[in-house]
């Protein structure tokens, strides 16, 4: 027997026809900008790309060479500031999901953690100056960079890994517990490895945030030009961003495509660090058991 539709029903296909192309409008107008710059920076620094141009220094006064110093740089200053906001924005956030009460205290640190979200970077490279660079004695230095760097990360760290725990299913825990285990033995072999990929998307945010960073690592460790590569967390060095910044508006005849290549090269490195980020995030989550 065939049922035939009513005037409702027509209406209804309609709308849903009508909000999904809208919704598809939307999505691809969102893209079409990224394609847009992506396309510019392809045209107008693809000429600048070489295997040189990725492993020289760069020469007469910047105007030639390659972007080696600032790529290794780069490399010291996102390593050495993940090592610093992973365990804190992970521990923060196992402290918010498994151990805090909902109380005074908790919407204190909740209401912080929004608020240093929300800070301008260069606010942060101020603090980064007045507190590791001054107060702490640590110089300009890769590690007074990587510990401002590691601040401005902490929220997107400590707030996704926190939803990801949440999200982990409470019967987990309590068969957990009704076996013996303590909490945090439930933590470590329940919460934490079904919340990985979760914990991984925050990673990946924070180093998306840390490569393209430049005011806080201009007033804390990233130099202008060095010739030499960083051997320890003490020294400067030379960072991506910073060199975009400076062959883009502070180089005299500098080469048109040169500026186009470093911010072709910068797009590339984090692309390449996030998709290896997803690649991991997604085996993570073929292990899950829910």
């Amino acid at each position: 027997m065939k049922f035939s539709q009513t005037p409702l029903d027509q209406k209804n296909r309609r709308n849903e026809k009508l909000f999904r192309m809208l919704f598809m409008m939307m999505a691809v107008l969102l893209v079409l900008p990224v394609l847009a710059v992506l396309s510019v920076l392809i045209y107008k620094g693809g000429p600048a790309l070489s295997w040189d141009f990725f492993i020289t220094n760069p020469t007469q006064g910047m105007t030639a060479g390659g972007i080696w110093p600032a790529l290794v740089g780069t490399m010291w200053l996102v390593a050495v500031a993940l090592s610093v906001s992973v365990p804190l924005g992970v521990s923060a956030a196992i402290y918010l999901s498994e151990y805090a009460k909902d109380n005074w205290l908790t919407r204190v640190i909740n209401l912080a953690i929004i608020n240093l979200a929300g800070v301008p970077s260069i606010v942060h490279a101020l603090f980064g100056l007045g507190a590791f660079v001054l107060f702490f004695g640590l110089g300009k230095s890769i590690l007074a960079a990587s510990l401002t760097l590691a601040v401005m990360t902490l929220p997107e760290i400590i707030v996704t890994s926190r939803e990801a725990m949440q999200a982990v299913p409470r019967p987990f825990r309590e068969a957990s517990w009704s076996l013996g285990a303590t909490r945090w033995q439930t933590i470590r072999h329940i919460v934490l490895p079904n919340s990985g990929s979760g914990i991984l998307t925050g990673i990946i945010l924070g180093v998306s945030r840390t490569v393209g960073e430049t005011a806080p690592i201009m007033f804390t460790g990233a130099a202008f030009f060095l010739p030499y590569m960083p051997e320890t967390v003490w020294d400067q060095t030379m960072a991506m961003s910073l060199h975009l910044f400076v062959v883009a508006t502070q180089v005299p005849d500098a080469p048109e495509a040169l500026p186009f290549g470093v911010a072709l090269s910068l797009i590339a490195m984090v692309l390449t660090l996030n998709t290896l980020s997803i690649i991991f995030r997604t085996r993570l989550r073929r292990k899950k058991k829910w």
